[in-house]
């Protein structure tokens, strides 16, 4: 069967050349990099306060990612819904669209930041049940902080895929490190001079995001780009374009949201294991985030290359790129698993882990290593480009049906029937790639992820 017909593409007029598509996607991949290694450092940082504060933060990070990745899908909505229009050449719809998704962003952020801010301790206990207190007393002062940041994170995602969606990769990828080095010295500055710990790194966190939306909005009022977004006191609500918006943005929400909700189910199963295991797991995330951010950045690329495609109606050219950006991914995703696996036992020194962490740590990095570059690239990088053409509703029901029948139902079996340790979480996981690998790879083939485009339909 083949993947596409090279007849039909013009290959003297593509939409992005190689080089186009180099200065697309290494800026992406740039700040993926950097924020991953940051998130390392971040960690290193707050390890040294102590397995308390370390645990405290790990748990509640695993809130902050369920809403970070709710977040991230709108704005891989956004992402999608502007290269579609730029793609078809009607950029007045595109800066209709982006003006609403900001609208939408701001809303949605606010009502979730209230109902943590409510929530507090009683949503921790209730998610992670009995740990100790000392845990727990960090976790709450980390989470009440980390919580107000919310919105300021989703405004900076939104207006990110905007730039992202114009072609324009630079200038979000500079913001982001502008944002993790004033991270990284505001980490250094509340936790070692004023010993604020965990509320420390929480309160960088913060002023580190509020950074970031007011810069990426300043800019986004400027003339002369593809995507303005101004007067903003005088955005009102286009219902119609909300909904054709939420028709892409819901979808994806629930599949990220889901996603990160079994990862909160993974996450309490760890936490009664021991404050050893939760950091051996702590650790083992952000070195597995790491090795994934040549796979990730070529996925959030391939959205606008896609979306751009998809919206000029050149289908075949549409196929032809997730191919060839599938193929890149899986070469990043071989490297950078081999590039952690070499630094995993440094790292953990340099963290200054307890042995016993340690050892488990690169125990889980070298079982990545071996499983990640087998399956994470047909997993996710095809249900990048399928979700750029609007087939959001089929990556929504296959994530969701994986993630809690391989890596959810699979990790609490083997914890509960063989005493497994954290490793039972990655064992689940790389079931989950399998399974989603093969799904989707047949879903790219069949053709039928064309037709499923939201936006084209009334």
């Amino acid at each position: 069967m083949k993947l596409y017909d090279k007849k039909q593409i013009d290959w003297n007029n593509l939409l992005f050349d190689n080089k186009a598509l180099f200065l697309l996607l290494l800026p992406i991949v740039v700040e993926q990099l950097l924020n991953s290694l940051m998130g390392m450092v971040d960690t290193m940082m707050v390890s040294t306060v102590g397995s308390e504060a370390i645990s405290a933060v790990s748990l509640v990070d695993s809130i902050n990612n369920l809403v970070i990745q709710i977040f991230s899908a709108m704005a891989s909505g956004a992402a999608i819904i502007c290269s579609q229009y730029i793609g078809s050449g009607n950029e007045k719809e595109s800066n209709k669209a982006a003006r609403q998704v900001t609208l939408s962003v701001l809303v949605i952020s606010l009502s979730i930041m209230v109902f943590c801010l409510l929530g507090g301790e009683r949503l921790l206990r209730l998610v992670f049940g009995a740990v100790e207190e000392p845990v727990m007393d960090n976790a709450i002062v980390y989470f009440v902080i980390t919580v107000l940041s919310y919105p300021f994170l989703a405004l900076f995602s939104a207006g990110a895929a905007f730039y992202r969606a114009s072609g324009n990769a630079r200038f979000p990828m500079k913001v982001s490190v502008t944002s993790n080095i004033l991270n990284i010295t505001g980490n250094a500055v509340f936790i070692y001079v004023f010993r604020w710990g965990a509320a420390g790194a929480a309160l960088s966190t913060l002023l580190s995001r509020v950074f970031c939306a007011i810069v990426i909005f300043y800019c986004l009022r400027k003339p002369r780009q593809i995507i303005v977004v101004k007067d903003y006191l005088k955005i009102r609500p286009d219902i119609p374009l909300i909904v054709k918006i939420m028709a892409i943005g819901i979808p994806a929400g629930i599949e990220n949201g889901m996603f990160q909700f079994g990862k909160l189910a993974i996450q309490s199963t760890v936490s009664t294991m021991g404050t050893v295991a939760i950091a051996a797991q702590a650790m083992t995330n952000i070195l597995e985030s790491v090795n994934g951010v040549v796979g990730m950045g070529v996925g959030i690329g391939l959205m606008t290359v896609a979306g751009q495609c998809i919206g000029a109606g050149r289908i075949e050219e549409t196929k032809y790129y997730i191919v060839k950006l599938v193929k890149a991914a899986w070469v990043g995703i071989l490297c950078s698993c081999l590039f952690v696996w070499a630094i995993t036992k440094p790292v953990t020194w340099l963290a200054g882990m307890e042995p016993q962490s340690a050892v488990m740590c690169f125990e889980m990095v070298t079982a990545i290593t071996v499983a990640k570059p087998l399956f994470w690239v047909c997993s996710f990088v095809i249900a990048y480009g399928l979700r750029a053409a609007g087939d959001v509703r089929f990556s929504m029901m296959v994530s969701v049906i994986t993630m809690w029948g391989c890596r959810v139902a699979l990790c609490i079996f083997l914890v509960r029937t063989f005493h497994m340790g954290p490793m039972a979480v990655w064992i689940g996981m790389f079931a989950d790639w399998g399974v989603r690998s093969v799904i989707f790879a047949r879903r790219f083939m069949s053709g039928k992820w064309i037709h499923a485009n939201p936006l084209t339909k009334t």
